[in-house]
């Protein structure tokens, strides 16, 4: 059984998020935005259906989706393009891969204690970000 991801986590840190950014090719002026930010996850967890909100006072995201199952992803809200995604568990780690115009793009939630961890990755470009469980 897949680890319960359900729950309100708060960001206390968020390593080379900048980066990633620039990875992605996000221009400077939002990366210097962006890079302030310490958005909060709220997530809804039922079965294979998962709704992950990433809610800052910029700009909110939100993904909505079923495990193992490919859909088109705007992401209009982080860097204006679109990609194919598929999250599927590995272990007790929800990993994404998103296939579009930046290789290697995707990322990984895992929990530890009472801590959300979330590695993003693209074009060579690791983040580390974890969350806290409110």
């Amino acid at each position: 059984m897949p680890v319960d991801l359900n729950g309100y986590w708060k960001m206390i840190s968020n390593d080379n998020f900048e980066e990633y950014l620039k990875a992605l090719d996000v221009n400077v002026a939002i990366r210097k935005i962006a890079t302030l930010l310490k958005p909060d996850k709220d997530i809804t967890h039922d079965g294979d259906h998962i709704i992950i909100k990433t809610l800052s006072t910029f700009k909110n995201y939100n993904m909505d989706f079923y495990v193992g199952k490919e859909f088109e992803e705007d992401l209009s809200g982080v860097d204006d393009r679109k990609c194919m995604t598929t999250i599927n568990w590995e272990g007790d780690k929800l990993v994404c891969a998103q296939k579009g115009e930046v290789e290697g793009r995707g990322w990984t939630h895992w929990v530890e204690g009472d801590e959300l961890h979330l590695e993003l990755r693209a074009a060579g470009a690791v983040c580390q970000q974890v969350f806290k469980k409110t």
